[in-house]
C-alpha cells in the first residue's frame, strides 16, 4: 500500500511565480533554456539547467556546473525568490490544457515504495541520466522539480480535491505554451490526516514521466540512509516529490515516428511489402489521422495510407503484444526497414503527439525524412496492465501532456 507523508515546499511568492516558473529540464536544450531565460534572472532554469551561466557550448555535466545550481538555489532563498511554508502540507497543482483540466495531489512519497514496487515502472532508465540526475539531487539536498504518478481514482480523494479547489488558488496563470496552471495549499490538519489515510489504501502508484528523477530521487534517498550510522527511517530523505493524479484524468498522446530511408526499396515496393501485414488503403492527400487500435497512418510520396494491421500480426491477450508500437516495430522498421533497436538507430525519430500529424508531413516534405509513421495512442489501461505485469514498454511509447511546471514548488531532502 502506498504510503506518502506532507512536507514543507519550497515555493515561490506569488508575485514571482510566473517568473520562476519553467518547463521540465529534459524538454528543451541549454540553448532553448538560455533564450528563454535572457533577461530573466529568476527563471528556474539557472538552477535546473545552470550551464546557461557559462558561455555557450559549456558542458552540462561539469563539476562547476552543479556547483553553479547550489549557488543559484541559495541566492534564490537568500533573495525571497523561493520560501520554505511553516508547516508540512498536501497541495493540489491543476492543469488546463485546451479546456481540460486535470487535478493532481503533491506529496512527499515513499523511497521504499520505489525500490519495492510499490510505485510501478513502464520504462527502462539510462544510468547516464540516472545519474545526472542524482548528482543534480544529492548537491541541492532538494527535489527541485517533480515527478508525475498516477494512483487508480478514488471518490474519496476526488472530494477534497473538489472542496478544495473552490477556494481561491494560490497561483493561476497560463504559461506561454497557452496552459494554465492553478495551485492550491492544503494546510487543514484533518484533511491532511484524511489523505494520508486514503492512500494508505490504494496498492500501487505508476510512474507516467518522470521515470528518470523517480529513480535518481529513490536512490539517493537509500544512499543517505545507509550512510547515516543514526537512521531511523523518518527522515525528510526518505520520501521525494511526486504529483499524483487520478488514471481516469489523464490523456497519453500518440507518440509518432519519422524514417530516413526505405531500405532502398522503391516507394511502391515498400507498399506491396506492407500489404503482407497490414490492409493498405490510399487515402489521398488530406491528413490521416488513425481511428483505433491496430490502425496507423503511413505518410509517403505526399500520400496519406491508412493501415489496419491483419489478426497474425498482435496478440490482444498480451499486454506488450497488444501495443501498436510492438506491431509497427516487428512488421514495419524491423522486418521492412531493418531498424532493430529504436534507442540508437539514427534512420529513425519521434514525434509527440502535441506537434500534430503536420510536423510529420512537413518534415518528410523537407526531404528530410523519406516517411512518416502515426500511430494510435497508448491507453491508460495498456500502461497499468504493464506496468502491473512487470512489462517493459517499448521506447517512445507514452507522450504525456500537459507536461508539469517545474519551479511551483520544491522539497527539501532536510527540514
Amino acid at each position: 500500500m502506498a504510503v506518502i507523508k506532507p512536507f514543507r515546499g519550497v515555493r515561490p511568492p506569488q508575485k514571482y511565480v510566473t517568473e520562476i516558473a519553467s518547463r521540465p529540464y529534459d524538454v528543451l536544450s541549454s540553448e532553448e533554456a538560455r533564450e528563454e531565460a535572457k533577461g530573466n534572472e529568476k527563471s528556474l532554469y539557472h538552477i535546473i539547467k545552470p550551464e546557461i551561466d557559462f558561455p555557450a557550448g559549456k558542458d552540462e555535466h561539469d563539476e562547476d556546473v552543479y556547483q553553479k545550481a547550489v549557488a543559484n538555489f541559495k541566492k534564490f532563498q537568500e533573495n525571497g525568490w523561493l520560501v520554505q511554508d511553516e508547516k508540512e502540507n498536501y497541495y493540489i497543482y491543476a492543469q488546463t490544457m485546451n479546456g481540460r483540466t486535470q487535478y493532481g495531489l503533491v506529496v512527499g512519497s515513499y523511497v521504499d515504495d520505489y525500490l519495492n514496487g510499490v510505485i510501478k515502472k513502464h520504462e527502462l532508465t539510462r544510468k547516464d541520466k540516472e545519474e545526472d540526475r542524482m548528482k543534480h539531487v544529492r548537491i541541492n539536498n532538494a527535489n527541485i522539480e517533480p515527478v508525475f504518478f498516477a494512483y487508480p481514482e478514488n471518490p474519496e480523494l476526488d472530494k477534497i480535491v473538489r472542496e478544495t479547489t473552490k477556494k481561491t488558488p494560490e497561483y493561476d496563470f497560463v504559461s506561454t505554451d497557452a496552459i494554465g496552471h492553478h495551485f492550491w495549499v492544503i494546510d487543514d490538519e484533518a484533511t491532511i490526516q484524511k489523505i494520508t489515510a486514503l492512500f494508505a489504501e490504494i496498492p500501487y502508484l505508476y510512474i507516467a514521466d518522470g521515470h528518470h528523477r523517480s529513480a535518481a530521487a529513490a536512490l539517493v534517498g537509500a544512499e543517505k540512509a545507509k550512510q547515516n550510522p543514526h537512521h531511523t527511517g523518518k527522515e525528510e530523505y526518505n520520501y521525494f516529490m511526486a504529483v499524483c493524479f487520478p488514471d481516469n484524468q489523464l490523456k497519453i498522446m500518440d507518440y509518432n515516428r519519422v524514417i530516413k530511408d526505405l531500405n532502398g526499396l522503391a516507394p511502391a515496393e515498400f507498399l506491396n511489402i506492407l500489404a503482407e501485414d497490414f490492409f493498405v488503403t490510399d487515402k489521398g492527400e488530406e491528413i490521416f489521422r488513425p481511428e483505433k487500435l491496430h490502425n496507423f497512418s503511413i505518410y509517403l510520396n505526399k500520400h496519406w495510407y491508412s493501415l489496419e494491421a491483419k489478426p497474425h500480426t498482435y496478440d490482444d491477450n498480451d499486454p506488450i503484444g497488444v501495443l501498436d508500437v510492438t506491431i509497427s516495430s516487428n512488421y514495419i522498421l524491423d522486418k521492412i526497414i531493418g531498424i532493430k533497436d529504436l534507442r540508437i538507430d539514427k534512420r529513425v525519430d519521434f514525434v509527440g503527439g502535441l506537434r500534430g500529424l503536420e510536423e510529420l508531413k512537413k518534415r518528410v516534405d523537407s526531404g528530410e525524412m523519406v516517411a512518416a509513421l502515426a500511430l494510435y495512442p497508448v491507453s491508460m489501461k495498456q500502461l497499468i496492465d504493464i506496468a502491473d505485469t512487470g512489462n517493459i514498454m517499448p521506447p517512445k511509447t507514452t507522450w504525456f501532456e500537459p507536461k508539469l511546471r517545474s519551479g511551483l514548488i520544491i522539497h527539501k531532502l532536510e527540514n
